[in-house]
């Protein structure tokens, strides 16, 4: 057993110095790349300072003009709903005025504001005011959805002075299938018809909206109702 523990302390007085001499060169291996930060720092340091600074800047600018897009929506929105409000307290010049103005300027309002103010136009008499709008809504370059529906206001303001065939013209591309004006454009079409005393065109057309499943009940029932009193 002597030699056992002679060559024990021989690899033990062999291992100390490998971890001492490890130890150091950690140590040396820290300390150097301590001095390249140290000296990457004192190059460029500066740089990194400066890029944080404009990080800080865009991303106050950032919130502050989200604060400032948020303070003229709800503003637009308070303009809007006051001119609405106004309708019913006998304000009607000065409601078509504000829409007016909202139409210009009104943002996401300027929209809704343009067919308010057409409406106003209308109920007040200037019926050929309220066409025009519509007809600059219907080619102007917004969803479709609203230009059909400007479309849609526009026949209905000028029918009674409109010929049937320009009615139908005009009217035509919103009969088709999935259009969500289909219904109203075809009754209106049907109505047209029968006011140029077309019955045979004006049953067609009543027939194709009381047999129309996505028009709504109440079209329909009023078109099939239509549709058999002109087959008499």
């Amino acid at each position: 057993m002597p030699g056992s523990s002679k060559y024990g302390s021989r690899a033990s007085s062999r291992a100390v110095p490998g971890r001492f001499v490890s130890d150091i060169f950690r140590e040396i291996d820290e300390e150097l790349r301590r001095d390249n930060l140290l000296q990457l720092w004192k190059k460029y340091g500066r740089y990194v300072i400066a890029g944080a600074i404009v990080v800080f800047v865009i991303a106050g600018g950032y919130v502050a003009w989200r604060q400032h897009q948020l303070s003229e929506r709800k503003a637009l929105s308070a303009r809007y709903f006051g001119a609405v409000s106004m309708i019913g307290a006998n304000k009607d010049a000065d409601a078509a005025k504000l829409f007016a103005d909202l139409a210009t300027t009104g943002g996401g309002y300027a929209m809704l504001a343009r067919f308010e103010q057409a409406a106003l136009l209308a109920e007040t008499g200037d019926k050929a005011g309220a066409i025009a709008i519509y007809d600059s809504i219907a080619t102007s370059n917004v969803d479709s959805e609203f230009r059909h529906l400007a479309v849609l206001l526009s026949v209905m303001r000028g029918l009674p002075d409109t010929d049937a065939k320009a009615v139908a013209a005009r009217l035509g591309p919103l009969t088709q299938s999935g259009n969500p004006w289909r219904p109203t454009a075809l009754e209106l079409i049907a109505a047209a018809d029968l006011k140029a005393g077309d019955k045979p065109a004006a049953l067609k057309a009543y027939k194709e909206l009381a047999d129309d499943l996505a028009a709504p009940e109440g079209l329909r029932s009023r078109a099939a109702e239509m549709a058999a009193a002109l087959a008499q």
